[in-house]
């Protein structure tokens, strides 16, 4: 089975593949070392990172693996962030969720809204039994995402990160298909589309 890369839209956002038109507004999100402070790799500090990551994300869809998608707001069509669906496996029925978004898009939901869409459309086009996420344990603002995303937090992962010489742990989430609960208010997709 193939992996579309979906376009998904919500009431406030719109989930897309990445362009290239993109590196500009990804590389000013992954720079920010206030940002990326929780982050298992340091900020980038050259640009060809974002062309590269975007790269990878067309590679992650050619491959079946996975899809990136970024996340812009309907209201100003401003680039937030990005969520994705990665380590997909088929036969397993599982995938990993992974996110990042700029600071000035914290506090407004829309961490819990894309991811919400992300995940309907996975459950509802892959078949995914089980979806996983790791958050770091001082990151208690994305656990809390995820909690509201119906995720259950299974275990630690002690000391799996270390960033320029700081060393943190990780929580390891589980969000099971006969758990999930989609949440339809503000977050709920409006429109899906494969490109």
């Amino acid at each position: 089975m193939s992996l579309p890369t979906p376009t998904l839209e919500t009431a406030r956002l719109q989930l897309r593949p990445f362009d290239e038109a993109d590196a500009s507004s990804l590389f000013a999100l992954h720079s920010s070392a206030y940002v990326l402070r929780y982050w298992d790799a340091p900020p980038w500090s050259d640009r060809l990172r974002a062309e590269q990551f975007i790269t990878a994300c067309q590679q992650m869809a050619e491959e079946s693996t996975g899809a990136r998608l970024a996340v812009d707001r309907v209201c100003d069509g401003a680039f937030i962030g990005w969520c994705s669906l990665h380590r997909w496996n088929p036969g397993y029925r599982s995938a990993s969720l992974g996110y990042c978004y700029g600071d000035a898009a914290w506090g407004h939901g829309y961490a819990t809204e894309a991811a919400g869409a992300l995940l309907l459309w996975a459950f509802d086009s892959l078949d995914l039994n089980r979806v996983q996420a790791e958050v770091d344990t001082r990151n208690v603002a994305s656990a809390r995402v995820l909690e509201k995303l119906g995720f259950v937090r299974e275990g630690t992962l002690r000391e799996d990160c270390i960033v320029n010489g700081e060393v943190s742990d990780s929580w390891v989430y589980g969000l099971i298909r006969r758990e999930w609960r989609p949440q339809a208010p503000v977050g709920a997709p409006r429109a899906a589309r494969h490109v």
